[in-house]
C-alpha cells in the first residue's frame, strides 16, 4: 500500500492528533508496542523505510487508548476499514496491545 504525499500528510496528522488525545507519553506508547524510539518515529511519520504494519499497529493502539481514556479518536481518512482489507493482502496486521491505565 503506497500513499501519495497528501495521504501521507493526513495520516501523519491523524496519528499525531490521536497521540495527543491519549494521556500517554511517546515512551509509554513505544513500550506498549515494544518499539524503540526510532521505530515509533518511523511509524508516526509513516516513512517509506518503515514497516507499514507498524503504522497500522500504532493506529489501532492509539485508537484504543483514546477510547479507553474516554475520548473520541480523530477519524482516520486513509487508514480506514476498507484500506485495512487491501493492506491485509500485502501483510498481516497484528493486533494492537492495550495500555494498562490502572498503573
Amino acid at each position: 500500500m503506497s500513499l501519495d504525499a497528501e495521504e501521507l500528510s493526513r495520516t501523519r496528522a491523524e496519528l499525531a492528533a490521536n497521540l495527543a488525545r491519549t494521556s500517554l507519553t511517546r515512551a509509554e506508547v513505544a513500550a506498549d508496542l515494544a518499539f524503540d524510539e526510532a521505530r515509533l518515529d518511523a511509524a508516526l511519520n509513516a516513512t517509506e523505510s518503515g514497516d507499514p504494519s507498524d503504522v497500522w499497529l500504532l493506529r489501532d493502539c492509539l485508537e484504543h487508548a483514546v477510547r479507553d481514556a474516554g475520548g473520541e479518536p480523530v477519524p482516520f481518512t486513509v487508514l480506514t476499514t476498507q484500506s485495512r482489507r487491501m493492506a491485509e493482502r500485502w501483510f498481516a496486521p497484528r493486533a494492537a496491545p492495550r495500555h494498562d491505565f490502572s498503573v
